[in-house]
């Protein structure tokens, strides 16, 4: 019986002693560590020898290595627990900013949130593994199930949406917003998703925008492409600087650059520099107000001016226009033209040779056209030119008409006088005659 009191007494005093250690300290709770309004709750949260000011740490080991960080709240389980010198940083979730030392200013909400983040700044993740593997990467925005999960040091990330961004490692000022967004970055940049699995095969690529679910849902490696429209640009891989607008605009476009396509179904070509646009072709337009449209070497679209208003130094073109008369027009086929489809015109080289005004130059100066409306005014004015020319040789023809007229008109008089003369000569010889005989 005493042995058995013996025993029962020490297991008292060994109680006792545990609950006057520091660790059985720590579990109680809204402990006042006095430093600087600092608080701690659960065991070891909040290092007993901190110094810094207004910490809130809240489940095992929260804010455990703290040493002089101010202004940070940890609740969760190992929550910010290699801080030490970081300031104003929040922590929610079973090891969220558990690797942060020195980085200051980040949220992390959700269970590894900012799990390795170690000296990033900036930096907001809500969700499972949410930028988990960010190391000194700053001020990236993820929101979402494992959203910029492999990050390391890209910065300016915004990532919204589960898997959103998830591979990007060192890829700096994307935005993706939805399930699958830019999945498969890595380290490309300035890329902006923005729809369902929306750029989700980028790897390297950069500076292309995205806004619909699928569009650029192919492209690998291009750049400066933007594809705005359900699966717009779907097809591109590799292509760079086009441009799709609308629903599957640009399907066609895999792995040609520059090119525009502008219209719901628009496919284009995969052919590059081109421009295709909807709902022109075979439609009908107001005959009475419509305009041809040109475009000038920067690409500007545009209709011509023919009102007085527009126009000074006013003059007729007189001899100008003569100059076409020694121009040589052909019968050719397109290069480019795979149906071989005949065509007629002139050489634009030829046309320079004859007046460098009638054609028109690309932006390098080389010769790309002939200005056929100016040609046509030209023609114009040496038809007026010829029809003026035939309309006085017209008049001049209906004097000598009159004037025929009128000498035919004589010369019939004249013979009709003629014939008269003849008649009396012959009566006056055959009188004469008679009289002769009768002698």
């Amino acid at each position: 019986m005493k042995n058995r009191n013996s025993i029962f007494t020490t297991s008292i005093l060994v109680l006792a002693g545990f609950s006057l250690s520091p660790v059985a300290q720590a579990r109680q709770q809204s402990e006042d560590r006095g430093n600087g309004n600092s608080a701690a709750e659960n065991v070891d949260a909040l290092n007993l020898s901190t110094t810094g000011a207004n910490n809130t740490a809240h489940g095992w080991f929260s804010l455990f290595s703290n040493t002089t960080g101010s202004s940070n709240t940890a609740d969760g389980f190992q929550a910010l627990f290699s801080n030490t010198i970081g300031n104003l940083n929040t922590a929610q979730g079973f090891q969220a900013l558990f690797s942060n030392t020195e980085g200051g200013a980040n949220t992390a909400n959700g269970t590894f949130a900012l799990l390795n983040n170690t000296t990033g700044f900036g930096n907001t993740a809500t969700g499972l593994s949410a930028l988990s593997r960010n190391t000194t990467g700053a001020q990236s925005t993820a929101t979402g199930f494992q959203a910029l999960q492999l990050n390391t040091t890209g910065s300016n990330n915004a990532a919204t949406g589960a898997s959103a961004l998830e591979s990007n490692t060192t890829g700096n000022q994307n935005t993706a917003t939805g399930f699958n967004a830019l999945l498969r970055n890595t380290t490309g940049d300035a890329n902006t998703a923005t729809g369902f699995q929306a750029l989700i095969r980028n790897t390297i690529g950069f500076n292309n925008t995205a806004i619909g679910a699928g569009a650029l849902e192919f492209l690998t490696q291009g750049e400066s492409n933007t594809a705005i429209g359900r699966s717009a640009l779907p097809s591109t891989t590799t292509g760079s600087f086009n441009i799709g607008l609308g629903d599957r605009a640009g399907a066609s476009v895999s792995l040609a650059s520059n090119v525009i396509c502008i219209g719901n179904n628009v496919g284009g070509e995969n052919v590059s520099d081109g421009c295709y646009i909807g709902n022109i072709f075979q439609r009908p337009v107001d005959l009475n107000t419509a305009l041809q449209v040109f475009v000038d070497s920067h690409g500007k679209l545009g209709t011509p001016f023919s009102s007085r208003r527009f126009k000074r130094d006013i003059k007729p073109m007189d001899k100008a226009s003569e100059a076409i008369l020694a121009l040589r027009p052909v019968a050719f086929h397109y290069k480019s033209d795979a149906k071989n489809t005949p065509c007629v015109g002139l050489i634009a080289e030829e046309v320079a040779a004859v007046n460098p005004d009638l054609v028109v130059r690309g932006g390098d100066g080389e010769i790309l056209s002939v200005r056929y409306d100016q040609v046509n005014a030209m023609l114009l004015n040496e038809f007026l030119k010829e029809h003026k020319k035939v309309h006085e040789q017209g008049g001049m023809i209906t004097e000598l008409k009159k004037e025929i007229t009128a000498l035919t008109a004589t010369v019939k008089e004249q013979a009709t006088q003629i014939q008269r003369v003849s008649a009396t000569l012959e009566l006056s010889r055959r009188g004469q005659q008679t009289v002769f005989n009768n002698q």
